[in-house]
């Protein structure tokens, strides 16, 4: 019995079952080769890691997306000490070639077994070329988006978890494929956007246990019923910060493990342990940019694009090793923990066999291990097995069926894909700092031109004042120096008339009599007498002076004039500050406005957001979750009621959009330049499909001619599927049927049945196509444009929903073909049965899910109504399922509709009659 140990660090590897294998690095005398042989392996093994290093890192972006096939890598452990001495006179059960990636298994001294491998590793081998050669073009590509296994499977003993589990606190070249996984991920992700987390969990007898958490023994699996996703929402997920962390976390999980000793290795494991890490990326480059620089915001454009985020999964797998009971000795507990060991090792295996026989039907049921393992084989992670063999003679039957479960292993095909979704909260956060600081710039410039307005009327009211003191003060001076003018001319005058008075006392002219010969001193005027000179003097004075006034008369009009000037543009000044206020105002309604508006937009965006998350979380819980048990009670009700709101709130939000948007705005958006822009519009008119209240209206604004034209112009899988979607809504209308027909939509929905490989997309298509099967006036068009054979087309997806949507229109059509051929419209045999549909309808009448089968009942009922389809039928077996749907059929009218076919024909009955099978 191995004395190894693995736990304490020495230098035996555990595997994972819990064999025992030499330190790949620093091998003791005991097993060693010569010194100079051991140079010389040293070389060729850095020579050809060297290598492998160049060729991963060169091409591991090609095999993610060209290879899907899953990678099989087998590693040999070197004879351990109990080894050398019980096979000292024996040589080693099987042979390596590396440089031609071949094994030879031994079955006697001259004859072997020859295989390849994606990889064959020597016992020379060290834990960094395993690394590089198994895990690491998996971890490139969970990096990328995708998700990945790393599995290790093999007898006890051989090293499964020293490949996977070490932690090399001895020697750092020692650490195991999880160390470095998660080393290359902590080094290529961004901390302050990106998120890694780790569950560690167990498998035992049946259960699936936490590590980090050993009071959680009973962990529910769950599963996704559209996408077919495995999640654990009870598992403790913790994050990663850095690589010490993560180092405890390991030896936490480790502690938890369970093992025990046997006669094949002292610490064998007795569970499959099963690390997951999630990581969540925001992919550069594809986030809108949401400034702006004059302030404005398109909200209907690309400000609205959410940052997209990428989340994948590594998955690393330590099987426990597959054992015979008469070699480990097991007894008691430890026998029934190794048959509940082979028991799940034989499902995976069932499960290999199945898919790399491309099997109609995979057991993934059978055992907790391979629903958990559901996306490794046959799904859509990228998956590396490395299985870990021994050298001795004494094992070669374990030995020779690990090779052969990695041979199988070989021939299973994934379809990886990257998972990408869109980041609500992100943008969400986003355009609230975009909102404050647009407010707040728009506050800024606001005062700014109300201080601006504010300096302006100043200005103008100082310039007015100025004007009207300025104004004041030249006509009193103008006034002063007239009067004062007028003042010192009548005293000259009086002053010269004195003087020439006194010194001329005739020659005088008498003054006082008037021009018409009236004398003034009859008036009582006496009349003075003047020279003729002075007479002439006086006139000229008196015209000067009444040319000085009219220059201060046009003086004083001119400066009323600039007075009326100045009043008017104060008056136009006044005008212009009222349309500068009038404008403030309008731009303050505007802002408001649009606040409103992105306050609305905001908190829909929020809403879906928390919707979606909410719905997520109530699917993730499952019925019971974690609640407290005095809760149990409670919880249907209470998630029930959760589910209902949030669709009521989703389809709220969406009538909402639309009454604020229109209609007509909608759809203008499917011809959008912007793909994301397309998808979410193309969404928006799929919800809208969905009521019936809102399908003739799409209908007259052009949406079907829309969606049809979209889903023959895009290449985008999501429009795509989406756009089949509202078709089909759009189709279950008689009317928009006819129109779906007479604008090629058979044609358009074949075509992309054709180019579709999502499970979804198809199940659109399907479901548009299986309503247009049941009006009777499109049967022979279906036909003629290939949407018969497309539905047929379709069931090699095998996906349920789509089979389901694929049965319905089967159903649909037989049943209008049923009631053509009652009215005497149509004769001769049915399209189905010439078209080669009865083989599949005959293989899925007894299908496990109800939909599927309650459909395909229905349609042999409508095909075996008529007496022309009796021979094909009988011919093709559909006749015993006739036989069966009348006796055990769970829907009374189709039991009693196949009873009543079964006794009315006459083919059916001599053929019963024949078969001595009573039914008359």
């Amino acid at each position: 019995m191995s004395s190894y140990s693995y736990r304490n660090g020495s230098s035996i590897a555990r595997g994972g079952g819990g064999g025992g294998a030499v330190k790949v690095e620093n091998h003791s005398s005991k097993y060693s080769p010569s010194s100079s042989l051991k140079s010389k392996v040293q070389q060729s093994t850095a020579s050809s890691a060297t290598s492998l290093r160049r060729s991963s890192t060169g091409s591991s972006r090609d095999d993610s997306t060209v290879s899907r096939r899953v990678r099989v890598a087998v590693r040999l452990r070197p004879r351990n000490a109990e080894e050398m001495v019980a096979d000292a006179d024996f040589a080693d059960c099987v042979e390596l070639q590396p440089e031609l990636k071949r094994l030879k298994l031994r079955k006697n001294n001259w004859d072997s077994d020859t295989y390849e491998f994606d990889e064959v590793l020597t016992e020379f081998a060290s834990q960094k070329r395993v690394y590089e050669g198994v895990a690491k073009p998996v971890v490139e590509s969970v990096l990328e988006g995708y998700n990945g296994t790393v599995m290790a499977y093999g007898q006890t003993g051989t090293g499964k978890t020293y490949t996977l589990g070490r932690l090399g606190e001895e020697d750092a070249a020692d650490r195991g494929i999880m160390l470095r996984a998660m080393e290359d991920i902590l080094a290529e992700v961004s901390p302050e956007n990106d998120l890694v987390s780790v569950s560690y969990l167990q498998l035992y007898m049946e259960t699936v246990q936490d590590l980090l958490n050993p009071t959680n023994d009973s962990i529910s699996i769950v599963e996704d019923p559209k996408s077919g996703d495995v999640s654990l929402p009870g598992a403790t997920l913790v994050e990663i910060r850095d690589h010490k962390s993560f180092k405890e976390l390991l030896q936490l999980g480790e502690a938890h493990r369970f093992a025990a000793n046997t006669k094949l290795n002292t610490e064998s494991s007795r569970s499959h342990a099963i690390l997951m890490v999630h990581i969540k990326r925001s992919v550069k480059g594809r986030n809108s940019s949401l400034s702006s620089e004059n302030g404005s915001m398109t909200l209907m454009g690309k400000t609205l694009k959410p940052p997209v985020v990428r989340k994948s999964k590594l998955v690393i797998v330590d099987l426990a090793g597959s054992e015979r009971i008469d070699k480990s000795g097991s007894e008691g507990h430890t026998l029934e923990e190794a048959k509940s060991i082979n028991l799940s090792l034989s499902a995976l295996g069932k499960c290999i066999n199945a898919l790399a026989e491309n099997s109609a039907h995979v057991p993934v049921r059978d055992s907790k291990l391979t629903r958990l393992l559901r996306d490794s084989f046959g799904g859509t992670a990228r998956t590396s097995l490395v299985i870990t063999i021994g050298p001795s003679p004494r094992h070669r039957g374990e030995t020779s069926s690990t090779i052969m479960f990695g041979q199988r292993a070989m021939k299973v095909e994934n379809m990886v894909k990257i998972k990408e979704e869109f980041d609500y909260k992100s943008l969400s956060r986003r355009l609230e700092i975009q909102l404050d600081k647009l407010i707040a710039e728009h506050e800024r410039q606001q005062n700014a031109f109300q201080d601006e307005i504010e300096r302006m009327a100043l200005e103008a009211q100082k310039r007015i004042s100025e004007v009207e003191l300025s104004y004041a003060d030249a006509l009193e001076k103008e006034k002063l120096r007239c009067q004062k003018d007028y003042v010192e001319s009548v005293k000259r005058l009086e002053e010269q008339w004195k003087e020439k008075q006194e010194k001329h006392g005739h020659g005088k002219v008498k003054l006082g009599q008037s021009d018409d010969g009236i004398d003034q001193k009859s008036n009582g005027v006496t009349p003075v007498l003047f020279a003729p000179g002075e007479v002439a003097e006086i006139k000229q004075k008196l015209q000067n002076e009444i040319l000085l006034r009219k220059a201060a008369d046009a003086e004083i009009d001119n400066l009323k004039s600039q007075l009326i000037h100045w009043k008017q543009t104060e008056a136009a000044r006044n005008a212009e500050l009222l349309k500068l206020r009038k404008m403030l105002e309008d731009e303050a309604c505007q802002k408001a406005k649009l606040e409103e508006e992105i306050e609305m937009l905001q908190s829909q965006l929020l809403q879906i957001s928390y919707e979606a998350d909410e719905s997520r979380r109530n699917l993730d819980r499952g019925m019971g979750g974690n609640t407290p048990s005095s809760m149990d009670s409670l919880m249907p009700e209470v998630k029930h009621q959760q589910l209902r709101d949030s669709g009521d709130g989703e389809k709220a939000s969406v009538v909402k959009l639309f009454e604020q948007v229109g209609l007509h705005k909608i759809l203008s958006l499917l011809e959008s330049e912007d793909a994301d822009v397309r998808i979410h519009a193309v969404k928006v008119v799929a919800n809208l499909a969905a009521e019936e209240s809102n399908q003739e209206k799409i209908v007259e604004a052009g949406g079907l001619t829309s969606l049809l034209t979209l889903l023959k112009s895009s290449n985008d899988e999501i429009v795509h599927r989406v756009a089949a979607g509202a078709i089909a809504n759009l189709a279950m209308n008689e009317t928009n049927q006819e129109l779906i027909m007479s604008q090629g939509g058979i044609s358009l929905l074949s075509l992309t049945a054709a180019k579709a490989q999502d499970p979804q997309t198809l199940r659109m298509v399907a479901g548009a196509i299986a309503n247009l099967c049941g009006n009777d006036k499109l049967q022979a068009k279906l036909r003629a444009e290939g949407g018969v054979r497309a539905l047929l087309g379709m069931v090699g997806c095998r996906h349920p929903d789509v089979l389901a949507q694929v049965a319905r229109g089967i159903a649909n059509f037989a049943k209008c073909e049923s009631r053509a051929s009652s009215q005497g419209t149509k004769s001769g045999r049915s399209v189905l049965i010439e078209d080669g549909a009865l083989p599949w309808i005959v293989q899925n009448a007894n299908n496990e899910a109800s939909p599927i089968r309650r459909h395909i009942e229905l349609a042999l009922c409508h095909l075996a109504q008529h007496e022309i389809n009796a021979k094909e039928m009988i011919n093709g077996g559909a006749l015993w399922e006739l036989v069966r749907i009348s006796r055990d059929c769970s829907r009374e009218d189709i039991r009693t509709l196949a009873l009543r076919i079964l006794k009315s024909s006459p083919s059916f009955q001599a053929e019963l009659k024949r078969l001595r099978v009573d039914y008359g």
